[in-house]
């Protein structure tokens, strides 16, 4: 039986009895954490989930720069390298053995079953399996382990994926919402109804699906309304080795319990209750390769504690409203990037933006969006009121032509659309 769906007391023991292995084999195995935990020996394996708080952090500036120091096992054990995505910063290496192998195919199984996937389905991967990438090799291990069939067409043509549906008869698919989204109007304009297809669930990575009342964004309206199918939005990093993935309720990112533990702190480090806003912090448990603690992912979500509709009793995550380093003080408003581009794809007349923030000598944010527009005659005025209304600052707007605003945003060495541009005080493109 899946320990989510036991009582709180079983959940609370279980965790209790992987977080204290956990800790002793980091302190034991880990060059990185050997120093950090020295003053807590020997006590660390007495350790209780109410101390968790007297943990240090890890965040991912220590990781970068002392990359080679958390690996915990010799060179011969590992038996695959990954990057992080690099998204601030340089990228790191991620290095797992076989039993972080078999780690991540279980989370992914256990994140497939619960919005409904089963043996039966034909899964068609339309992200990166290669390029050092890692979550295109959970997605394909995890469709494996369930007995699923898996097509691995990659990050290719909407007329490749469109060729492959026609032939194969994927049941579902996995992808970034965008470019699901501009599958679907490429299938209709060839005149192929994708609600008229065998794709009845659509698995979304790399961008959030949901606000954070848990109300679909337009991205992911556009999807259910377009395929006529279920989605479902999944939260990871190469990093933590484990991913939130929504259930059937498609509320919130279900953990699983017997992998991590999850906490959400405020800008001082202290742990947030349910439902209130701050950084994701996740303690990855059962690593061998790579074993972090406390690991600061620099995203900002919250934890719902309710039980879900599913059945299942443990907290869930909610939306990834943005990143930490990405946060803006414009006029005295706080703003993520998400928050702006939520606006704007409810604009219709929009049909792409990025956004550039810059700090002038005050150290104020100035935020300048610029867009471009499926119609030459709207009126930037009525964006600019748009998002006015929402943000309650009044943006900088500059209309560009869409093949100037498409160079800027779909970098070809970049996995994601780049639509956020940090001019000062450093340089630090990301997307979310």
């Amino acid at each position: 039986m899946d320990i989510a769906f036991s009582d709180p007391k079983a959940i609370r023991d279980v965790q209790q009895k992987n977080l204290r292995e956990h800790l002793a084999y980091c302190r034991a195995n880990s060059p990185y954490y050997r120093k950090l935990l020295e003053d807590l020996a020997p006590d660390i394996e007495r350790i209780t989930l109410d101390q968790m708080s007297d943990l240090p952090f890890t965040d991912k500036t220590d990781f970068e720069l002392a990359n080679d120091e958390f690996r915990a096992v010799s060179s011969n054990q590992i038996v695959d390298i990954v990057l992080s995505s690099g998204t601030c910063g340089k990228p790191t290496q991620v290095m797992y053995t076989e039993h972080d192998l078999r780690r991540l195919e279980y989370n992914e199984m256990k994140s497939f079953a619960a919005c409904g996937i089963t043996a039966s389905d034909i899964v068609l991967l339309t992200c990166t399996i290669d390029r050092c990438f890692v979550a295109g090799l959970a997605y394909f291990l995890g469709t494996r382990a369930l007995g699923a069939a898996a097509i691995r067409n990659g990050v290719n043509t909407p007329q490749s994926h469109t060729e492959i549906i026609a032939r194969m008869n994927p049941t579902a698919i996995v992808g970034v919402p965008t470019f699901l989204r501009r599958l679907g109007i490429h299938l209709q304009k060839k005149g192929i109804d994708p609600r008229r297809t065998a794709v009845k669930r659509l698995v979304c990575i790399g961008e959030p699906l949901r606000d954070e009342r848990l109300a679909p964004l337009k991205v992911g309206a556009d999807l259910e309304s377009i395929w006529g199918a279920k989605v479902f939005s999944t939260y990871a990093s190469s990093e933590m080795v484990t991913t939130f993935c929504e259930c059937a309720a498609q509320a919130g990112g279900h953990l699983h319990p017997d992998l991590a533990i999850a906490e959400i702190v405020d800008n001082e480090g202290s742990v947030l209750p349910p439902g209130q806003i701050g950084e994701l912090v996740i303690t990855p448990m059962m690593v061998e390769g790579m074993p972090l603690i406390r690991f600061k992912t620099g995203d900002i979500s919250f934890l719902i504690d309710e039980p879900c509709s599913c059945g299942r009793i443990t907290p869930r995550l909610g939306p990834i409203l943005g990143r930490k380093q990405q946060m803006m003080k414009v006029r005295g408003t706080t703003l993520y990037p998400q928050t702006v581009y939520s606006v704007l794809d409810e604009i219709d007349a929009v049909c792409d933006y990025y956004l550039e923030l810059r700090t002038d000598a005050n150290l104020s944010d100035i935020l300048t969006i610029y867009v471009a527009l499926k119609d030459p005659s709207a009126e930037a005025n009525e964006i600019i009121r748009r998002l006015q209304a929402r943000l309650r600052v009044r943006p900088e707007v500059v209309v560009l032509d869409e093949a100037a605003i498409r160079r800027r945003v779909y970098d070809e060495g970049s996995r994601k659309p780049v639509r956020f541009f940090r001019e000062e005080p450093a340089s630090c493109r990301s997307a979310t």
